[in-house]
């Protein structure tokens, strides 16, 4: 299901059939999260993508990664285009 939002904002809600859970991906920014119901998806849609954009949170610190154990030097600087099949357009 493809929802288009009054601003030209797209967004698809997915259920594959074999779970209770939703999937929404806001198109135009790629970001996607899930939740048990649409109503759900969409609220931790809403919240991705304020963080995505910059609205919520604080940005992740070499420090913060090193705390889970991942090397800063590792991760890049840019966004990168996921290569899971459920991040295709």
């Amino acid at each position: 299901m493809s929802v288009r939002m009054g601003s030209g904002q797209e967004i698809r809600l997915t259920n594959d059939g074999d779970s209770d859970g939703w999937t929404a991906v806001d198109v135009e920014t790629g970001v996607a999260s899930d939740g048990p119901t649409r109503e759900a998806a969409l609220e931790n849609l809403d919240d991705a993508v304020g963080l995505h954009q910059g609205e919520h949170g604080r940005p992740v610190t070499d420090a913060d990664l090193e705390a889970l154990g991942v090397d800063p030097e590792t991760v890049p600087d840019e966004p990168q285009v996921p290569d899971a099949p459920w991040f295709d357009n």
